[in-house]
């Protein structure tokens, strides 16, 4: 399936998106409330409209931020049923506190160069970022760190010109011509089709995020959570982090 759009950094960061599906009932019995790393919106969408598909009684709904925003929610006790990490910095100290339970990884995926469409900075590769301005993800972002990792794995010393809150604001700003360059996920070149260009980084030279699903500690609907962060490993699930660009979990 062609992939979606990429949404604006200002319709995800602490959006509340209810996933409908022509297949499911007017009303459910259950709603369960995801949050979620933005660097899997659009294919937890696709996700949840097929499990709703296949359990009309349940409603699944997310609320897409970056995993460390999503993690301090949970601390703070916000509503949320389940967790979709991106990367284990976030996901990790919640489980040793015991906020969340049942962690079970369920996809991965490695970082990419985006340009403006023309690459208009003439970046062809990780040794013209020291030279170009750069966008990367705040540093206690999953896609931040991840950007860390890959400058120093490489031994580049990198300025950025501005962290950003998550990988999909840096998408938006390279889109919008507003960078030379920015360190985000493949998947996320991928769905923004023909607004950035990608870049690709060696695999011997690239770092791999894992992503993990979990179910929180206090939520009001842990049943049905379980069965949704199962589901991330299943075969359908499976197809659609793939088509986006994912790849399996170790």
């Amino acid at each position: 399936m062609k992939a979606h759009r990429a949404l604006s950094a200002g319709a995800v960061i602490g959006a509340l998106i209810a996933v409908t599906s022509a297949c499911a009932p007017q009303s459910s019995s259950t709603t369960i409330t995801v949050g979620a790393a933005s660097s899997l919106t659009e294919v937890l969408v696709t996700i949840g409209e097929d499990y709703m598909a296949a359990n009309p009684e349940v409603t699944v709904t997310f609320s897409f931020a970056g995993s460390s925003a999503i993690a301090e929610q949970i601390r703070s006790g916000a509503p949320l049923d389940a967790f979709a990490s991106a990367g284990t910095t976030s996901m990790e100290p919640l489980a040793t506190e015991g906020l969340v339970t049942d962690v079970t990884a369920f996809a991965t995926n490695t970082l990419m160069i985006a340009t403006p469409p023309g690459n208009p900075g003439g970046v062809t590769g990780l040794a013209d970022l020291p030279g170009a301005t750069v966008l990367v993800c705040q540093e206690q972002v999953p896609c931040g760190v991840a950007a860390a990792k890959l400058f120093e794995l490489n031994g580049l010393e990198i300025t950025p010109a501005s962290f950003e809150p998550d990988v999909v604001s840096v998408l938006g700003k390279i889109e919008a011509d507003e960078a030379d360059a920015g360190i985000v996920y493949v998947t996320d070149v991928l769905s923004s089709e023909d607004r950035v260009e990608g870049i690709a980084i060696p695999a011997a030279d690239n770092v791999t995020t894992t992503y993990q699903g979990a179910v929180v500690r206090d939520a009001a609907q842990a049943e049905a959570a379980a069965l949704f962060v199962s589901y991330l490993t299943a075969p359908q699930a499976q197809a659609a982090l793939a088509a986006a660009g994912f790849a399996p979990a170790p």
